[in-house]
């Protein structure tokens, strides 16, 4: 081991020892940095704090200092240089004064991480590998060694006459051309230049490996190359294919590292277009940037994302160009010389820090189009006056913060301008001159309250949406677009009527009726107010004879105007409105009607489809959820047989008749939950299109003859009175989850659910958690995702309910941390109150800002690159520094008027608002039941994406008591193994904090769902807890403890870690898949499995008056000591990670039963403790490969599902239980007594009754309970 000097430089080969870690612990500023070969594979090393514990020969871990160089490591080393490669993306080569560790430390920092002892240690896990790697040498590419160079010593022959001899010659593919040297192994002499852009690569048959290369044109000519083996031959036609299939002359050299172009391509002259994006490229060189002008015939240079600082002056020497891309670039200034290119067309200089322009650029005569946008520019340029060639003002994401109309009259080429995301306050027109040439305008996303464009005359389209915007008035002479939604408008003025008008947004505003010129408008095909205070629609819309697509949800709507003739309308969207009937003329004068959805009405009945027996209905599409349809409604779904789409859940159905429900021939999706159904008619059967039942929250009691359906793919049949169901010999396979949760008398076999899964079991840690351990829990889950973490990402969020360390014996505290667009709301005193940040460019304005200020391109559609719209998430490292992992974490003191937890991803509360989902959990006593009908509202209101939603039940009182409501009791008939009973307190006792949780997330394109973890959020230790006895702080009630006794319950529950979030197409083909990990290159699946269980335990009898006084009041003991409940954990995703935890975890070790239990590996689910540290990553990787349909099942008592008794200790555990109990029953009577807990409700209103055989006697009252919170997919 050598030291360099105070600097503290140490290599050692691939072994992270003790050395090294005593290297670490003397101070913060030392850590190591792993050093791979050029030739690594690009798979990262294991996890953990060690390299990896196979020896590779091409990685060195040095240690070093923050203040360590690359020159100075590469001193030590013998080396050259330095290369680092961020995300898996390119490789640079490091300046000789840059510090490794400092970049390292930086990266971290900017991630979120604070702590600097936690960044020393995250430095040091080889996992970073996948966020930042650092090279001792150029990594070698084949593949892009292939597309860019490609040269080799090959037998070689000229012309197609048998005259020409075979000689060994050089041979060169580069660019464009194949190049040939005179003399074999030298390129001294003279280049024969065979250009290939529209010529021929064809195999010769007669010779073994040979290819004839021919040029294009009048004077072709041609050579014949001899390969020496298959590899070489494949290699070269496929690259000489590419180049020959081109109509210009193109080289794409983008996005390969590169310094300098290779120098061979100066050969291929006839090079019009060269992409050099997403390069490292230097001026200085044989193929730097000042050697570009040797291309004589260039037209198009992109330079963009190139790090270049300043504008290459050495560009302006190209005359020849028409087109220049300089974007990303962080350049200042423009020099004059760019007046010099007089052939300029386009010109991009998008995501720089420019505020002014030359005034040579305004002698570019045909410069037609200038990108501006993301700069620094506070006013819009004067040189744009001379450009009379412009007809775009591309300037979004500049700091233009007022628009004069008067001085665009000025610039009479301009028609369409850009100004979104500038910080717009005013826009005005002192001269009232006209402004004619404009014919678009982009001023979305400003701080607009007012907007007069009267003046711009020859307006066609118009987009404003999102400002403060409180009137609005435009000129309708042409308008064609108007796009004005999510602002303040009470009204809009437009003058004269806008007969062109084709499609206009008005929705989420404030108008209380529609100006009487929207009802004149003779082309408008469009029309959405969605999210006004609308009364009434004027007749004349409705009957418009050019309206085909009306949007008027969420509004005070009363009824619908009369049709009188026959209309063109295809989609119909009323829901949320107050609605008691339909006309009922609409389905034979709507003929063409393809979609309705009026579910959230009060209708008692729905419109015929036609006049006679025969119907012409269209439709496909009927939501009709959430409102009074009783079941003589379904006679009158018969005429629409075109039918796919049916939702009519939450309404007053007693049965759906069987007869009607057969010809639904062309049915796929069916939603009849939430009614009083107690059967699905058989006749389901005849749907044979039907993918989709969701019939959950009936009285259904017998499972339908839905499985043997050729298409279905999802079945939901959870939170009925199902008893038992007869499954095939083989699920179809085309079944993807089948839901039977929350059916309490449901009986299940134990080979029935071995036909779809296996269940592993978590370690559980021992952690505390505070905010920083929550914000180290995403950083850490974000490095976890490793290489599908570079392009796919997710929105998280975590919840954690605990007891401040301050106060161990005071109220509940909520903390939550969340990433994305995941939210959480807590039902405050009936109120709903926002729990979390939405953490998207269009909600948080802040996020925005910092966006812009790190010179991120953001689309029309307001996403980073065009990828996503979030500004904060797990994964998507390669938007980094833009899209950052770092989490918003706040904590709040809950107390007694705090009722339930809601926690959803964006699809959920972007169509459930927070009002109504706290309104539809007080009206039901189920939390499943609860979630259930949430996902399903959200389907109903027009949903496609993937829909999540938990619930957890809280119960505190005005104390902060959090003792456990007494729970009633259901006894079973007898199992095989005997369990313990369950006998509930008296009715003295007080209400508790009871973690209830139900949780659904619907079935659509894409299933996913995880629970958050960390490898550890804290820098506390990561070991284990000990297998000993050692009491925890008191966590469940230190106010009114109670004894009880657990009872063991189990949920087998699968879900998936997923994302929908990168839409960018890209992939990584070449990476080696983790096991339990899928991914598509535009989704990533990890396979996890979660076992959620709430639970307490007694041991043992109470030593002590004192402690019989506790007891009698619910306390909770373990052989005289007091014992804590453990929280609940639910978690649910789809497209992003939901959790709840709670910290503290009742240890087990004392009761040996229950040590049986958590030893044994149940194969059709289990009950763990909920991981303190949630390494649900980590666990993810372990989790089994996907090879059927997901299944989730009800708990049930079979014999793996009992408190397992080893033989050897049968008799002891019965002495224990006699002993705690004896002033109830025997021993004996109490193990052979089954019981099945029935499922969580809100609250325990009414005391329970006792089984006759289980009265409380004078002695102290053993409570047994257990509640078991299970998620479904």
């Amino acid at each position: 081991m050598k030291r360099n000097g105070s600097r503290g430089c140490v290599t050692r080969k691939t072994r992270f020892g003790s050395r090294e870690r005593d290297w670490l612990k003397g101070d913060t500023q030392r850590g190591c940095v792993c050093l791979y070969g050029g030739t690594v594979d690009p798979q990262p090393p294991a996890a953990g704090l060690q390299a990896s514990s196979t020896p590779q020969t091409d990685l060195q871990l040095v240690l070093c200092s923050t203040s360590t160089t690359v020159e100075e490591l590469c001193a030590q080393r013998d080396g050259q240089r330095l290369y680092v490669q961020f995300h898996g993306d390119l490789v640079r080569r490091l300046d000789l004064s840059e510090c490794p560790l400092q970049m390292v430390y930086d990266y971290l920092a900017a991630m979120g991480y604070t702590d600097p002892v936690r960044v020393q240690q995250e430095a040091a896990n080889s996992d970073l590998s996948c966020l930042i790697r650092f090279y001792s040498e150029c990594p070698v590419n084949a593949d892009q060694q292939e597309r860019t160079l490609l040269k080799g010593v090959f037998s070689v022959r000229k012309g197609k006459s048998q005259l020409h001899k075979w000689a060994e010659r050089q041979v060169i593919l580069c660019g464009t051309c194949l190049i040939v040297a005179s003399v074999k192994d030298s390129m001294t002499g003279k280049m024969h230049i065979l250009p290939l852009v529209g010529g021929k690569v064809e195999e010769v048959k007669r010779r073994q490996h040979c290819l004839m290369f021919s040029s294009a044109g009048s004077q072709a000519q041609t050579y014949f190359v001899n390969f020496d083996t298959l590899a070489d031959y494949q290699r070269w036609h496929r690259q000489a294919s590419k180049v020959v299939s081109q109509t210009v002359s193109l080289v794409d050299l983008s996005c390969y590292s590169l310094e300098a172009v290779p120098e061979y391509l100066f050969y291929s002259q006839d090079i019009t277009h060269l992409n050099l994006r997403h390069n490292f490229m230097s001026l200085e060189g044989p193929g730097g940037l000042l050697n570009l002008p040797r291309f004589s015939q260039l037209k198009s240079l992109n330079l963009s994302h190139n790090r270049l600082g300043v504008f290459p002056e050495c560009v302006c020497e190209i005359l020849t160009l028409t087109e220049l891309n300089l974007s990303c670039n962080s350049l200042q200034t423009i020099p004059v010389q760019i007046g010099n290119l007089q052939s300029l067309q386009t010109l991009s200089l998008d995501g720089n820090h420019l505020s002014s322009l030359p005034d040579d650029l305004g002698g570019l005569a045909q410069l037609n189009s200038l990108g501006l946008s993301f700069n620094n520019f506070s006013y819009i340029p004067f040189v744009l006056e001379s450009l009379s060639a412009v007809d775009k003002l591309a300037m979004a994401g500049n700091r233009v913060e007022g628009l004069e109309l008067c001085a665009l009259a000025r610039m009479s080429h301009l028609k369409n301008i850009d100004l979104r995301l500038n910080g717009l306050q005013w826009v005005k027109n002192e001269s009232l001159e006209t402004v004619s040439q404009v014919t678009q305008l982009d001023l979305r996303d400003n701080c607009l309250d007012s907007l007069d464009l009267s003046s711009i005359c020859n307006l066609e389209t118009l987009h404003c949406q999102r400002n403060q915007l409180g009137t609005l008035t435009i000129s309708g002479f042409t308008l064609r677009m108007l796009n004005a939604s999510s602002n303040l408008l009470t009204t809009v003025n437009i003058y004269p009527v806008p007969n062109q008008l084709t499609h206009m947004d008005l929705s989420q505003n404030l108008l209380e009726y529609l100006p009487d010129w929207v009802c004149d408008c003779r082309k408008i095909e469009m029309l959405d107010v969605m999210h006004n205070h609308l009364s009434e629609l004027p007749s004349r819309l409705l009957n418009s004879l050019s309206l085909r697509k009306l949007l008027a949800g969420n509004n005070l709507l009363r009824r619908v105007p009369d049709l009188l003739d026959h209309i063109p309308l295809e989609a119909l969207d009323l829901q949320h409105n107050r609605l008691v009937e339909l006309p009922e003329s609409l389905f034979y004068k709507a003929l063409n009607l393809k979609y309705l959805n009026v579910s959230a009405n009060a209708l008692e009945n729905i419109p015929p489809s036609s006049q006679s027996e025969e119907s012409l209905s269209t439709l496909q599409e009927l939501y009709l959820t959430g409102n009074n349809l009783k079941e003589n409604c379904g006679a009158l779904l018969v005429g629409h047989q075109n039918l796919r789409v049916l939702h009519i859940a939450y309404n007053q159905l007693l049965s759906f008749p069987a007869s009607k429900l057969s010809k639904l021939e062309q049915l796929e999706e069916l939603n009849l939950s939430g009614n009083k159904l107690k059967t699905i008619p058989s006749t389901v059967s005849s749907c044979k299109r039907l993918h989709t039942l969701i019939a959950h929250s009936n009285h259904i009691t017998v499972f339908p003859e839905i499985l043997n359906l050729p298409e279905i793919k999802l079945v939901d049949l959870s939170c009925n009175d199902l008893t038992e169901i007869k499954l095939p010999e083989s699920l179809p396979a085309t079944l993807q989850e089948l839901d039977l949760t929350g059916n309490s008398s449901l009986m299940l076999e134990h080979k029935t659910l071995n036909l779809f899964r296996w269940v592993t079991e978590p370690t559980p840690r021992n952690k505390y958690v505070d905010n920083v351990y929550m914000s180290n829990t995403f950083l850490t889950s974000h490095r976890k995702l490793g290489m599908a973490g570079q392009k796919l990402g997710a929105s998280a969020l975590l919840c954690y309910i605990h007891h401040e360390p301050s106060d161990p014996g005071g109220y509940f505290s909520l903390t939550v941390a969340n990433v994305g667009t995941c939210q959480a709301v807590l039902c405050r005193d009936g109120r709903p109150v926002p729990f979390s940040k939405v953490y998207s460019l269009e909600n948080c304005t802040e996020e925005m800002e910092r966006v812009k200020l790190s010179r991120a391109i953001i689309t029309e559609d307001n996403k980073v690159s065009g990828v996503t719209c979030c500004s904060r998430l797990l994964g998507c490292s390669y938007l980094s520094p833009w899209v950052l992992p770092k989490p918003w974490v706040h904590t709040e003191t809950l107390c007694s008027q705090d009722e339930f937890l809601i926690l959803g991803n964006r699809a959920l509360f972007e169509r459930v608002s927070y009002q109504e989902a706290v309104r539809t959990v007080q009206s039901l006593r189920d939390p499943r039941a609860a979630a259930k009908k949430l996902c399903s509202l959200a389907q109903s209101y027009g949903c496609k994406d993937n829909i999540e939603a938990v619930v957890v039940s809280l119960h505190i009182n005005e104390d902060g008591c959090t003792c456990e409501p007494p729970s009633t009791t259901e006894q079973r008939g007898p199992l095989p193994v005997p369990v313990p009973v369950s006998v509930t307190s008296g009715p003295t006792e007080p209400a508790t904090l009871s973690s209830s949780s139900g949780m659904v997330s619907e079935f659509s394109s894409e299933t996913s769902a995880s629970e958050v973890g960390s490898e550890g959020g804290s820098t506390a230790s990561d070991e284990h807890p000990s297998s000993g006895s050692a009491s925890r702080p008191e966590r469940r009630c230190s106010l009114h403890p109670a004894t009880t006794l657990s009872l063991f319950q189990r949920q087998p529950s699968c879900a998936t870690f997923s994302s929908n979030q990168s839409d960018n197409g890209l992939d990584s083909d070449d990476e080696t898949p983790l096991e339990g990990v899928m991914s598509n290159g535009s989704r990533l699946e990890v396979e996890v499995d979660i076992h959620c269980c709430a639970f307490q335990l007694r041991s043992g009898a109470p030593e002590s008056p004192k402690d019989l006084d506790l007891e009698t009041r619910g306390c909770d003991y373990v052989n005289g000591k007091t014992r804590r409940q453990n929280s609940v954990v639910v978690t649910a995703t789809n497209g992003c990670l939901l959790a709840v935890c709670g910290r503290e975890i009742v240890d087990l070790k004392k009761s040996p039963s229950t040590s049986s239990l958590f030893g044994k590996k149940l194969c059709n689910g289990s009950v763990v403790v909920p991981e303190d540290s949630h390494n649900i990553i980590e666990v993810a990787l372990e989790a089994p490969k996907k090879k059927s349909g997901y299944f989730t099942a009800p708990a049930q008592q079979d014999p793996e599902d009992q408190l397992i008794v080893p033989p050897s200790l049968e008799q002891e555990v019965r002495e224990q239980l006699k002993a705690g109990q004896s002033s109830l029953v025997s021993g004996t009577s109490l193990l052979s007594t089954p019981t099945c807990l029935k499922d969580s409700v809100w609250d325990h209103p009414h005391p329970p009754a006792f089984p006759p055989n289980l009265v409380p006697g004078p002695g102290p009252v053993p409570i047994l309970q257990g509640e078991v919170y299970d998620t479904a997919l």
